[in-house]
């Protein structure tokens, strides 16, 4: 008999996780070309205001615990940044400091979800949606965006599986990811109304992961759940490691705007959860105030950071739309491409196979699209130098070649 729990088999992020392969190939000598993980701060250096403010407060002695749920002054900055962005009305009292998005998403399932009970996650989505649900004993209700375009729900499927289930059975919540992981996709204004009118119908808390809202290409609009659901239970979630280059720091944030009584509940209770933890690390809420407060030097470093971004984006779809194995929708938002493979084309069971082969033959990291819940996809993370994608992308074109079965 094992001593580990049955829910801690769903403890894993495909993201994050270690290549057994990869570390062989390392040890052989083997360069490997990382194009699987989104992390900016490795490829663009935190800006000196925001490092600068964390200093600051080391020698300040700012180093003992700040309050569970947040420094007042961060707090405060959160709520400023929502009203001023995108005109959601939030006091300091809305606002919860979390350790990043993902510790907020565990922290709200631990409340909300009992064994068995629902939950809508669209596909394709952030692998911990999906694990944090399972590993509190919960099932995936898997809505899917319509087939044609990324920034628009099929809201008929969804409620089509919604009209089938008992009352028992509805979903908890349903959780919406703008701009989309791995995507790039932007949902709009029409889009959020539809699932906000879905959450409503149904009862379902509507959560939003808003990590990537600054992170916007060719000038593409954002629309904040906040803008379109008032009324309606809703929890905004967001945090520093995208928009200001600072993934490290791991500093996010739960927004729960509505007063009534079940938005109450759950922010009474993510208070006693965040309690649990003692604090978030108390000079990196000092920094990321200071960033937030900061607009107009967030903007300059932003901008400068956003036009990289977009030319390696621009360069990466170049190369990949060249490739007749695969097709490639151009993002709107993130630092992510997302190619369907023409898996019968090529000489691969699917696209882990795929993966394994590119990282043997090649040397190059992606992500295969089975993690983000829909196969034969792969995700490609265009942060690297552009001479760097420029080679690796073009290999992956040629390796496709090579790999094609007689006749494609």
């Amino acid at each position: 008999m094992s001593i580990l729990s049955k829910r801690s088999r769903f403890a894993k992020n495909v993201i994050s996780e270690e290549s057994k392969l990869a570390a062989e190939l390392a040890r052989k000598g083997k360069i490997i070309i990382r194009l699987n993980t989104g992390d900016p701060a490795k490829y663009f250096r935190t800006p000196k205001y925001i490092i600068d403010a964390y200093v600051s407060a080391l020698r300040r002695n700012m180093t003992g615990y700040s309050k569970g749920e947040g420094t007042l002054e961060l707090e405060r900055a959160v709520a400023k940044r929502y009203k001023r962005m995108y005109g959601v009305d939030v006091d300091n009292k809305s606002v919860i400091i979390t350790s990043g998005v993902s510790e907020a998403i565990y922290y709200l399932n631990s409340e909300i979800i009992n064994r068995g009970d629902r939950a809508v996650i669209f596909k394709p989505y952030y692998p911990q949606y999906s694990a944090y649900l399972m590993m509190h004993g919960g099932k995936a209700i898997f809505g899917r965006y319509n087939k044609k375009n990324d920034c628009e729900f099929d809201i008929d499927d969804l409620n089509r599986k919604l009209k089938r289930l008992s009352k028992k059975r509805l979903p908890k919540y349903i959780l919406v990811t703008t701009p989309n992981n791995p995507t790039g996709g932007v949902l709009g204004r029409n889009a959020l109304k539809e699932v906000v009118d879905t959450a409503n119908e149904y009862g379902s808390v509507l959560i939003s992961d808003e990590i990537y809202d600054e992170i916007l290409l060719n000038k593409t609009k954002f629309v904040s759940i906040g803008e379109v659901a008032e009324g309606v239970p809703h929890i905004i979630l967001n945090g520093a490691s995208k928009n200001f280059d600072a993934t490290g720091f791991r500093v996010g944030f739960a927004i729960i705007p509505e007063q009534d009584k079940l938005s109450m509940e759950i922010k009474d209770r993510l208070y006693d959860y965040v309690l649990t933890r003692l604090s978030v690390n108390t000079p990196a809420q000092h920094a990321i105030t200071e960033a937030l407060n900061n607009v107009s030097q967030h903007k300059k470093e932003l901008s400068i950071m956003l036009r990289e971004i977009e030319k390696r984006v621009e360069l990466s779809f170049s190369i990949l739309s060249e490739n007749r194995y695969i097709d490639v929708v151009k993002p709107k938002a993130a630092f992510y491409l997302f190619p369907k493979l023409h898996i019968n084309e090529l000489k691969f069971r699917n696209d882990t196979e795929f993966m394994e082969e590119l990282l043997k033959k090649e040397s190059i990291w992606i992500r295969e699209g089975c993690g983000f819940g829909i196969k034969n996809y792969f995700r490609v993370v265009s942060l690297a130098d552009k001479d760097i994608l420029n080679d690796a992308l073009n290999r992956i074109n040629t390796f496709c070649k090579k790999n094609a079965k007689r006749g494609s």
